[in-house]
């Protein structure tokens, strides 16, 4: 072997074996989660969290052993950090989402990872002038059960999906629960929709338009949301809720069958495959380490490959992402302070 192909083979070694570090932003649900998982994630480390309340992010670094509980959002991105996870609400991400990719960081922002569509271009644009991959958290399509869904569906297919119906509504968050709050981003739409965006926008392609109904709560974001939407192969009907309560699961129809995802798909470890010759096939698919730890390792591994876009959550699918859920709110009247 010769030595310019010697150092290339070591190089490659290297990279594939270096350890992330990652940084946390913000201690909340979906931080601890994320934490959970990446101990499921080979060659990573929990290097710094930091949030704007220092009891809990003492109490956070304790909990998962993170090596710094950071004093300050300006400290955190001044360290040795590799990537940083963004899990604030959705009325800070963009903001966040800035600032770390200026820092040099690779970022996966928590679901939605904009306000709207404006926002949302920003940041992509900041992650092209940086060279940093930034990613927009969106677990469902690397779990297990999904990736063993569209690899059964390819080679025993049911044709072409062209209906999605999927909803989930919650009645049992609490009053101070953040997505009741506009001035944090809140609304089903926002704090639900995301998941059914992203499963109509995955098998039926590009927005084409969106038409919505719904009510509102006294303070001013979405109790419940009806929204059918148009795309480019097919049409879905997705619903979200914070006063009623429905079952979660979602339904994928062909021409010659249908698809039930089971509650909560979302999280999915079953699916029922209804074909239009009687079969029937049970798909079962447990997941490990909460769900996160998939993501997380597509990620990390994009590091190493030296991607700045996932192939599976392009940019091009965040923004249809957020043009849809900014379609259905804005028809309700919905809106954010500072938008």
């Amino acid at each position: 072997m010769s030595h310019n192909r010697y150092r290339r083979s070591v190089t490659r070694v290297n990279r594939l074996r270096h350890r992330i570090r990652w940084g946390i932003v913000g201690p909340g649900r979906a931080a601890a989660r994320f934490a959970q998982g990446l101990t499921a994630v080979r060659d990573t480390s929990l290097s710094a969290i930091w949030g704007r309340t220092a009891e809990k992010v003492a109490a956070f670094a304790e909990r998962f052993g993170a090596e710094c509980a950071a004093p300050t959002l300006d400290a955190l991105l001044a360290m040795d950090l590799d990537a940083v996870y963004i899990a604030t609400h959705p009325d800070t991400h963009a903001e966040l989402c800035l600032r770390a990719l200026a820092a040099g960081k690779h970022v996966l922002c928590e679901k939605p990872a904009a306000m709207n569509e404006r926002q949302l271009q920003q940041v992509i644009a900041a992650a092209g002038r940086h060279g940093r991959l930034f990613m927009e958290a969106m677990k469902p399509p690397f779990f297990p059960l999904y990736k063993k869904l569209k690899e059964h569906l390819a080679a025993d297919p049911i044709g072409a999906i062209g209906y999605v119906r999927a909803g989930h509504c919650d009645a049992t968050l609490a009053p101070d629960y953040p997505l009741h709050f506009p001035e944090l981003a809140g609304g089903g739409i926002m704090g639900i929709g995301p998941y059914e965006a992203f499963l109509a926008l995955d098998w039926l392609g590009p927005l084409k338009q969106v038409q919505t109904m719904g009510r509102l709560s006294d303070r001013g974001v979405d109790a419940f949301a009806l929204f059918q939407t148009e795309h480019e192969r097919g049409m879905a009907q997705l619903h979200t809720g914070l006063d009623l309560l429905s079952r979660g699961d979602a339904m994928l129809a062909a021409t010659r069958g249908y698809v039930i995802l089971h509650a909560n798909w979302w999280n999915p470890t079953r699916a029922t495959i209804h074909f239009l010759d009687g079969r029937r096939v049970e798909l079962h698919e447990p997941f490990n380490a909460g769900g996160f730890n998939y993501e997380t390792e597509h990620f990390c591994q994009l590091i190493r490959d030296g991607r700045l876009e996932s192939p599976v959550i392009p940019h091009i699918l965040s923004i249809g992402m957020a043009r849809l859920l900014e379609a259905a709110r804005t028809a309700l009247g919905v809106h954010f302070p500072g938008e």
